[in-house]
């Protein structure tokens, strides 16, 4: 059974990380969420959705999503004896950027992050800021050279998308190819011929 870990913090941009998950949902994988106070209330005020409600309707039928709470550095994910098969950090703050890349495991998020660059498994972040600030380019280069897949949620335009779905889900596509998963949730461009 495949495994993710998938983090949620309070930057603008929550529904990438619901799309997400309910992707990785739609696979039957099992799914370690970890998300911030903010990261709820930001999720909340955007989608509108209530959380707990969502969790809820999300494990009715397999119960496939384990909500980690912040600072419960108890958690199986704060091991690299839990093996997981990646992890994302969906939409990522700078600040969550700026406290991995010194290795500042100051809550489970960053911890379970941190676990996944010392076992060197997957670690993907989707950055949402802009413009990015010198320290933001170096905190995230910093984390590039140790192999973290960093995809900021910029539209492609050539997949034609006519509604805010079809950008998210281009992004959406992105992050579960940088976790090796096939997908068809946006097009693949071909060359034009």
């Amino acid at each position: 059974m495949e495994r993710y870990v998938v983090g949620i913090t309070g930057a603008s941009g929550s529904i990438y990380g619901v799309r997400l998950v309910e992707e990785l949902v739609k696979r039957d994988y099992e799914i370690y969420l970890i998300i911030t106070d903010n990261g709820k209330k930001v999720l909340e005020y955007e989608i509108g959705y209530d959380f707990n409600k969502w969790i809820q309707n999300l494990n009715a039928k397999n119960n496939k999503v384990k909500l980690c709470k912040i600072n419960d550095m108890f958690s199986p994910v704060a091991s690299g004896s839990f093996k997981t098969d990646g992890m994302i950090i969906v939409p990522c703050s700078m600040g969550t950027i700026a406290k991995l890349s010194c290795g500042i495991s100051d809550s489970l998020l960053i911890r379970a992050a941190d676990v996944m660059l010392k076992e060197k498994r997957k670690l993907v972040l989707v950055p949402r800021e802009t413009p990015f600030n010198s320290i933001h380019l170096k905190n995230m280069l910093v984390l590039s050279e140790l192999n973290v897949v960093i995809i900021p949620p910029i539209p492609a335009f050539y997949q034609k998308p006519k509604t805010i779905d079809d950008i998210v889900n281009g992004t959406v596509g992105r992050i579960l190819e940088g976790l090796g998963i096939e997908n068809e949730l946006y097009y693949h461009w071909r060359g034009r011929i």
